[in-house]
């Protein structure tokens, strides 16, 4: 058991003794969140957060990431901190009415923001492979896409995030039974579509959450999470969820941004994170129980301007599965 010094434990203890701070640390429990996303819930001004959000960082009670001109805090994933926050927490009333305040507040700006990301995904649902093939060469990441995947043939194929079902479509002819969801009506409208006209017979498509998807434990032997991840609030939830439904000895194959700078893709398409790094796909997947097993990043095509594609896959230990709960 890792212990902490008297000066450690007093300055925790402070950190987390103050009103605010004790709400944004319950706050960070439901997820991480934006120092602008925390004003809202708090109705605070930023700078008066960033004061409390820097004491709780020096403290080692919350982690700040920044990226590009956002920054965004956490709590710690383990450890003697979040054992202390998750037992401060566990005392405290769930019922209380300014608690209860917040989480309302909370699913509000999380709802305004998957409005946002509803909207942006209706309006170019028609045009997706066009929007990112402005990003890269589609035929040599699909390439990239198979040989992660590996030569199966698949029993069971599942695409978290499937869009316009492209994935699908690349799968079908290996798989006995190929199956995406999305949270996109309009997506899913034009997957239907495309499948059909493909003569993807094997291929079906429903509604869902990549994050809590509504299959069995080990029903799958392949997950491909097709440029889905920058779009979450925590990653990492997906890979856990990829590991539940996936097979001892199944595969994961992720295609992702690598980490770039072109902040207005947040604005004016949606994007939660600004790429992913291959050490943030190994910790997760590490800590879902996978064991990276390729990757493979592409450049940019227009150098600053463009964005590099980054395809990876990891495997499910074949003798037992851990808990990903």
């Amino acid at each position: 058991m890792e212990l902490a010094s008297l000066a450690d434990l007093v300055l925790q203890l402070r950190a987390a003794g103050e009103a605010t701070r004790a709400r944004i640390l319950i706050l960070l429990s439901h997820g991480e969140l934006s120092v602008g996303e925390l004003a809202q819930v708090l109705n605070q001004s930023q700078p008066r957060l960033s004061r409390h959000l820097k004491f709780l960082t020096g403290a080692g009670l919350v982690e700040r990431l920044p990226e590009g001109a956002w920054v965004f805090y956490r709590l710690p994933g383990d450890g003697r901190p979040r054992s202390l926050i998750d037992g401060l927490i566990a005392w405290i009333d769930p019922a209380d009415p300014e608690i209860q305040r917040d989480l309302v507040r909370l699913r509000e700006v999380k709802g305004e923001r998957f409005a946002a990301a509803d909207a942006y995904f209706a309006r170019v649902a028609e045009h997706w492979d066009e929007l990112r093939a402005l990003h890269y060469s589609d035929a040599e990441i699909e390439k990239a896409v198979l040989a992660a995947a590996g030569p199966g043939p698949f029993d069971t194929v599942i695409d978290f995030g499937t869009g316009t079902g492209r994935m699908l479509a690349l799968f079908s002819p290996l798989a006995r039974r190929v199956e995406g969801i999305d949270l996109s009506h309009q997506m899913l409208t034009v997957a239907r579509s495309k499948l059909e006209a493909a003569s993807a017979a094997n291929a079906f498509v429903r509604h869902g959450d990549a994050t809590a998807t509504p299959y069995p434990d080990s029903c799958a032997s392949l997950v491909i999470i097709h440029q889905v991840l920058h779009f979450l609030d925590d990653p990492s939830r997906a890979l856990r969820e990829a590991a539940r439904v996936l097979r001892p000895g199944g595969r994961v194959v992720v295609v992702d941004f690598a980490p770039h700078t072109l902040e207005h893709l947040r604005e004016q398409h949606a994007h939660r994170r600004l790429g992913l790094s291959e050490a943030d796909l190994a910790g997760w997947g590490e800590k879902s129980g996978f064991a990276a097993s390729f990757s493979r990043t592409f450049a940019a095509p227009n150098g600053d301007k463009g964005i590099s594609v980054m395809v990876w896959a990891a495997d499910v230990a074949k003798s037992a599965k851990r808990s990903v709960a």
